[in-house]
């Protein structure tokens, strides 16, 4: 089965810039490449043109809130590696691209190519409810859309309440009680995102309908 694919989207952890609104997140330089101010980049798209053809792109420093415009001159993949190496306009040595480690290439939303059946642009899935097919239950949102040889689905269950039994028997009301109900931390499942598990993206309606083999949600 095919995997659905997922082309593009904004990252969100700690050690990485926060991508404002309208922008889409196409890589992040990881390491600087040889001496002659080459980086490389890690794709956050499934387009190779974003990384091969010539023309601008936008640079979102840690720290920052402002892309700042820079002109993408040349760039290559690695094979085997999952990674591109891109030549910056005036980057021209090492030191100046190791300056430019955990940056991140933007191009504006607006730039979003055509896409085929059954791609999703992963800004669209984040947030999106996630329902058992079968029995129409709602189980929890999408957060994130992780990389893979199958992109995966990571999906935040919506909270459940456990009994926790106790054998103690006190009159302290400060400790548990048989049969007390806590609330458990809500818990994240990783969900492959290919056609046989999630039959039904449906966009417009904010939902995702999966149909997941036994012990996948663990639930």
């Amino acid at each position: 089965m095919e995997p659905q694919k997922t082309p593009e989207k904004p990252r969100s952890q700690n050690s990485k810039p926060q991508i404002p609104d309208g922008w889409l997140a196409i890589g992040t330089i990881v390491a600087p490449q040889g001496l002659d101010g080459e980086v490389r980049v890690y794709p956050d798209s499934d387009f190779p043109e974003r990384f091969v053809e010539p023309g601008q792109r936008w640079l979102l420093r840690p720290g920052k809130t402002e892309p700042e415009p820079i002109e993408l001159v040349e760039g290559r993949d690695i094979p085997g590696k999952g990674l591109y190496v891109v030549a910056l306009e005036g980057i021209e040595d090492r030191s100046q691209a190791e300056a430019l480690r955990d940056c991140v290439l933007l191009v504006p939303e607006s730039d979003r190519p055509e896409l085929g059946e059954d791609e999703y642009h992963v800004v669209d899935l984040i947030g999106l409810e996630v329902f058992l097919q079968e029995t129409g239950k709602s189980i929890g949102t999408v957060t994130d859309v992780i990389p893979a040889g199958n992109d995966l689905l990571e999906v935040q269950l919506h909270q459940e309440v456990k009994s926790q039994k106790s054998e103690v028997k006190t009159d302290d009301p400060t400790l548990p009680t048989p049969d007390s109900r806590l609330p458990t931390p809500p818990k994240k499942v990783l969900i492959p995102f290919v056609k046989a598990i999630a039959p039904v993206v449906d966009l417009e309606m904010r939902r995702i309908e999966i149909a997941p083999p036994p012990g996948l949600l663990e639930l």
